[in-house]
C-alpha cells in the first residue's frame, strides 16, 4: 500500500469518526478547523490517486431502492473447489512451485467491473452460472472503490464479509428472536441482496478480493507481472486501493508451517472463515491443469480437521438475555482444544439438548467449529434427564417452552426481569449518570444473569459475590477490585447524578441538573414535590411534571429508590444566588487551555445560570473558541448571525 493510499484511509477514519462522534452524539473530538483541513486533503488525494472509497465523507450520495435484483449470467462461469483436511495433500499440490496460501472467507461471493476508472457492475455468485446484479449495494461497501486510476476494463472476484464485532453489535439491537441472524454468514447474504442500499450502507460490509479475472487495458501502464504471477495480480490490485484476502506465498516444503500459522492465528482473526486456498502462483501453469467438471485444477481448497476431546459434563448454567430468551450453556471438565484451555460451549436451544440426551455426569466430545467456537460434538453416555431452568435465574419467574418449526426454546415472560433491562442499568453506570468505570452492558448481563443483580442497589453489593465473579470467564482478581473500587468511588456522588441514573423517562442530564438547582439539592423535596410544583420550573412542562411523580408515587420505584439511598452519600454542593450567566446561552468548541475538558467549562456556565448548546443559533448569546480566525462551520454561522466569538481567557475576564 502506498504512501498516499494509506493516507486516505487514515483521514476516512478520522473524518468519520469526528462525525459520528458530532452528529450522533453531540460531542466533538477535533476542533473544526482541523475536520476543515483533514477534510480538503482528502479531497486533494481523491483528485490526485483517483481513488475514492464509498465510505469517504466527500461522497455524499442518496440511496435508490430497486422493484428486484435483476438477474445476469457470468461470462465464465463460477467452480467450486477440490477440499481436503490433510496439510500433506497440499504440498503434493505444489509439488515444487510455488503458491499463494490465503484465508477461505465466509462471506458472500461477488464478481466487480470497472470501466473507465469507476465501478460499473457488481454481481453476485449466485449458482455459479446465473447471480444477481448488487451494484447499487457494492457502491455501499465500506471498503470498496468507487473509483480508481486503472481506467481500462477490470473484473475482479472477492469475498464480500461482515466482522464479528459488527454482526453481534447488529444482532443486539434486534428484539425479536426469529429476526436475529443466526451467523455472519447468513447477515452478510441478506444485507448484500437488499433492494434499499440504505440497508445495505448501515451493515458495514466488506470485500477482499481474492481474484483477477481480467483487464483489458494498456498493460505498459501497469508496473507488475500480472500476466504470469497471481502474487502480483494482488500486489497490483493493492497498488488500486483494493484489500485482498490476507495471504502467504509457499512451496511445498514451507505449506504445511504455514497451515500452522493460520492455525494460531484463527483464534483472533476477526472475520469469518471456513479454512484456506491454495492457488498456484504461475498463471500460465494453472490454466494448463485444466479442469474437471466441478472444479478448476490451479486450486485446492484447505479445510480444518476438528481436533475433538472427551470430557464431562460438570453442568448446564442457564443464562438469560435482554430479549427473554434464556440460553443454556453447557459447563464441563477443562480440556485443550486448539492450544488453548475450554470448559464451556454454547447448547443454543432445547431441541440441540433433546437430541443429545443430556444429563448432568455424560461424557461427551467437544470441538472447535472453525477452530473457534466450542460445541459439543456427541454424547457417548446418553443419560436424557437433564432438567430444563423452572424459573428464570434473573428474577425467579415461571420459565415458558415455545415452540417454533420445531426448535424449541426457554423464555422468560416477566416483561420486568433485570435481564430485559440491560440499557437501563448500562445507563444507571454511564458517566454521566454514577460513574461507574469498567462494568459494561455485557458485565451487566453476566452479572444479572447470575442473579447478583436485579435493582440498582444490588450494584454496590457485588462485594458479596467475590469469589463467584473472579472465578467466572473474562474475569479476575484484578478486574473484581477495579470494578469494587468503582463503584465505592461512586457511592459520594450528586443529586443531579441519581435523578439521571433513575431512568425517569424525560429526564436526561440537563433536567435533572435544572430540577436539583431549584430544590437546592434536597433528593427527598424532589422525590416527594407536587405536580403544581414541579410545573413552575422553567422548562419543566407537564409531560415531564407527570412524568416524575408517576416515577416517585409507584411503590415498587419507592422500594428501589430507598434500597439505593441506604447505599450512597450526596456530596455538599455549593448553591449560590447569584445567576450571572442567566438567560445566556453559550456553544463551546475546540480545545481548551484553561479547563480540564469542555464539561468542566460547561458545569461552571451552568452553575451560574447559563447554558450550553452544541449547535450555533440566534438564541446563541456566546461561541467560545480559542481559534477565532477559523474558517470552522461555527465560526461561519456565528458571524452570518452577527453572534460574537470570545477566546477561553476572554470568557474567564468577561464572567468568572
Amino acid at each position: 500500500m502506498n504512501e498516499k493510499q494509506e493516507r486516505i484511509r487514515e483521514l476516512i477514519a478520522q473524518l468519520n469518526e469526528a462525525a459520528e462522534a458530532y452528529y450522533k452524539e453531540d460531542r466533538e473530538i477535533m476542533p473544526n478547523y482541523e475536520y476543515d483541513r483533514l477534510y480538503d486533503e482528502l479531497s486533494v488525494l481523491e483528485q490526485e490517486t483517483g481513488l475514492i472509497f464509498a465510505n469517504s465523507p466527500t461522497q455524499n450520495v442518496g440511496f435508490e431502492s430497486a422493484d428486484e435484483l435483476v438477474k445476469e449470467a457470468h461470462a465464465t462461469p463460477m467452480l467450486s473447489l477440490d477440499k481436503t483436511k490433510d496439510p500433506d495433500a497440499l504440498a503434493s499440490f505444489l509439488g515444487d512451485r510455488k503458491g499463494i496460501l490465503s484465508w477461505k472467507l465466509d462471506g458472500l461471493t461477488i464478481v466487480l467491473t470497472y470501466e473507465n476508472g469507476s465501478l460499473f457492475k457488481a454481481v453476485t455468485r449466485g449458482n455459479g452460472e446465473i447471480g444477481e446484479v448488487v451494484t447499487a449495494n457494492a457502491l455501499q461497501f465500506e471498503n470498496v472503490p468507487r473509483s480508481i486510476s486503472y481506467k481500462g476494463n477490470l473484473v475482479i472476484r472477492g469475498e464480500a464479509v461482515i466482522r464479528y464485532k459488527d454482526f453481534e453489535k447488529i444482532n443486539e439491537e434486534i428484539t425479536d428472536l426469529s429476526a436475529k441472524y443466526k451467523n455472519p454468514r447468513n447477515l452478510c447474504s441478506g444485507s448484500v441482496r437488499q433492494l434499499d442500499p440504505g440497508i445495505t450502507a448501515k451493515r458495514h460490509v466488506r470485500l477482499y478480493v481474492f481474484s483477477l479475472e481480467s483487464a483489458d487495458g494498456n498493460m505498459e501502464e501497469v508496473p507488475f507481472d500480472i500476466q504470469n504471477s497471481n502474487e502480483q495480480c494482488f500486489l497490483w490490485l493493492k497498488s488500486l486501493g483494493f484489500d485482498v484476502v490476507p495471504y502467504k506465498v509457499v512451496t511445498g516444503r514451507t505449506v504445511s508451517d504455514a497451515v500452522q500459522e493460520y492455525a494460531q492465528e484463527i483464534i483472533d482473526f476477526e472475520i469469518p472463515s471456513d479454512g484456506l486456498v491454495l492457488l498456484m502462483d504461475d498463471i500460465p501453469y494453472g490454466r494448463s491443469l485444466g479442469r474437471t467438471a466441478k472444479y478448476p485444477r490451479n486450486a485446492i481448497a484447505f479445510k480444518w480437521k476438528d481436533e475433538i476431546a472427551q470430557t464431562t459434563l460438570l453442568e448446564v448454567e442457564w443464562s438469560p438475555s435482554r430479549t427473554g430468551l434464556i440460553n443454556p450453556i453447557a459447563v464441563f471438565e477443562p480440556v485443550e482444544l486448539e492450544g488453548t484451555t475450554v470448559s464451556r460451549a454454547s447448547l443454543h436451544n432445547l431441541s440441540i439438548i433433546e437430541g443429545l440426551k443430556l444429563g448432568i455426569g455424560d461424557t461427551v466430545t467437544v470441538y472447535k467449529a472453525n477452530m473457534i467456537i466450542p460445541q459439543i460434538a456427541e454424547n457417548l453416555t446418553q443419560k436424557n434427564d437433564l432438567e430444563f431452568a423452572k424459573t428464570c435465574p434473573a428474577c425467579g419467574a415461571d420459565t415458558v417452552i415455545h415452540d417454533e418449526n420445531g426448535v424449541k426454546t426457554l423464555l422468560c415472560p416477566n416483561p420486568d426481569c433485570p435481564a430485559k433491562k440491560i440499557k437501563t442499568f448500562a445507563d444507571f453506570v454511564s458517566r454521566n449518570a454514577m460513574n461507574i468505570e469498567g462494568i459494561s452492558e455485557e458485565t451487566l448481563e453476566k452479572f444479572i444473569g447470575h442473579g447478583f443483580i436485579s435493582e440498582f442497589a444490588d450494584i454496590y453489593k457485588l462485594d458479596q459475590h467475590k469469589d463467584q465473579i473472579t472465578s467466572m470467564m473474562g474475569f479476575g482478581e484484578k478486574s473484581y477490585e477495579n470494578i469494587i473500587k468503582s463503584v465505592d468511588a461512586s457511592r459520594k456522588t450528586t443529586c443531579a447524578r441519581v435523578l439521571n441514573a433513575l431512568g425517569i423517562i424525560g429526564i436526561g442530564q440537563a433536567n435533572a441538573k435544572l430540577i436539583s438547582k431549584y430544590f437546592k439539592n434536597d433528593f427527598e423535596s424532589i422525590r416527594n414535590a407536587s405536580f403544581d410544583e414541579l410545573i413552575t420550573i422553567d422548562q419543566i412542562g407537564e409531560v415531564l411534571a407527570q412524568s416524575i411523580t408517576g416515577f416517585f408515587s409507584n411503590e415498587k420505584n419507592k422500594k428501589i429508590v430507598d434500597d439505593l439511598l441506604a447505599e450512597i452519600e450526596f456530596e455538599e454542593e455549593a448553591v449560590t444566588g447569584e445567576e450571572k450567566l442567566s438567560g445566556m446561552t453559550f456553544v463551546i468548541t475546540g480545545t481548551l487551555n484553561h479547563y480540564e475538558n469542555r464539561d468542566a467549562l460547561k458545569a461552571e456556565i451552568e452553575r451560574a445560570g447559563g447554558k450550553v448548546s452544541g449547535s450555533v443559533s440566534s438564541k446563541t448569546s456566546f461561541l467560545i473558541n480559542n481559534d477565532i480566525l477559523s474558517n470552522s462551520s461555527k465560526n461561519k454561522t456565528a458571524k452570518s448571525l452577527g453572534i460574537p466569538i470570545i477566546t477561553e481567557e476572554e470568557y474567564m475576564e468577561k464572567f468568572r
